[in-house]
């Protein structure tokens, strides 16, 4: 069993034994974000964990509708920033939003470089794999990369940068990056802790790109041409609340 704290040597293996690290990072490495080191370990296989897990993907299989079923296989084959169409309306298109349309594409080759590493080193086999009796709707694979989910990780990922956009907004989009993450177990190709660990590392991740001169560059004329599309005023950056302020905000509480 891996400790929770990964020396540097096991994170340059990891990195070292991951296909997709031949692509190059636009905003955000892997070396750079560091987020590998936030994941726990997944529950060990044979664990009470991990068969309460699997009860609890056989419990979604027996109560899956084949609407549901038909969602999450449209979720499998797009992982794309237009995932997000049904909160932003028709207007929401690459041919609408170019801009909006490239930022997503290159977030989500950082995505894959940061998930690709700790798909590496964790090496989690899928649970498909390791019950038989599970009957996935969604493409499956023989490689063991289970955790985190790499969907989850892109459809958290994208999801954040569209609410830096379109705060107004915001719980839409992440409600509907909860139901993108939930399809795959819909799905069921991953574990509810696969679901849990592509959004915390989509957080984690998304915290370093967001120090990225360059990723700041391009959200915001992506933020720009959407907001205009969606008829929404410029842009104006929330003010920090000075601690004057919250001073005296604190000091009316109490008097009351």
């Amino acid at each position: 069993m891996k400790s929770s704290f990964f020396p540097t040597l096991a994170l340059t293996l990891a990195l070292a034994g991951a296909p997709a690290l031949a692509k190059e990072a636009i905003f955000v490495s892997p070396e750079q974000s560091e987020a590998i080191f936030l994941l726990p370990n997944p529950p060990v296989e044979g664990s009470d964990e991990q068969k309460a897990e699997l009860q609890f993907l056989h419990a979604i299989e027996t109560a899956r509708t084949p609407a549901q079923a038909e969602a999450a296989k449209a979720d499998a084959d797009n992982q794309t920033i237009f995932i997000y169409k049904s909160v932003f309306g028709d207007i929401f298109t690459e041919a609408n939003l170019p801009l909006t349309a490239a930022l997503g594409q290159r977030i989500h080759n950082d995505e894959g470089l940061n998930a690709d590493a700790a798909k590496a080193f964790f090496h989690r086999v899928h649970p498909y794999t390791v019950d038989k009796t599970l009957n996935p709707v969604c493409p499956t694979k023989a490689k063991d990369d289970s955790y985190p989910s790499g969907h989850t990780t892109v459809g958290w990922l994208l999801g954040l940068s569209l609410a830096e956009m379109v705060p107004e907004k915001r719980d839409a989009i992440l409600t509907r990056a909860t139901e993108y993450g939930r399809n795959r177990l819909i799905c069921g190709v991953h574990y509810p802790s696969d679901v849990l660990a592509g959004r915390n590392f989509a957080y984690a991740v998304h915290g370093a790109m967001a120090q990225s001169p360059q990723y700041k560059q391009e959200l915001a004329a992506a933020r720009a041409e959407l907001r205009k599309a969606l008829g929404l005023p410029e842009f104006q950056a929330p003010q920090p609340v000075k601690a004057d302020n919250m001073k005296a905000d604190g000091m009316k509480a109490e008097s009351k």
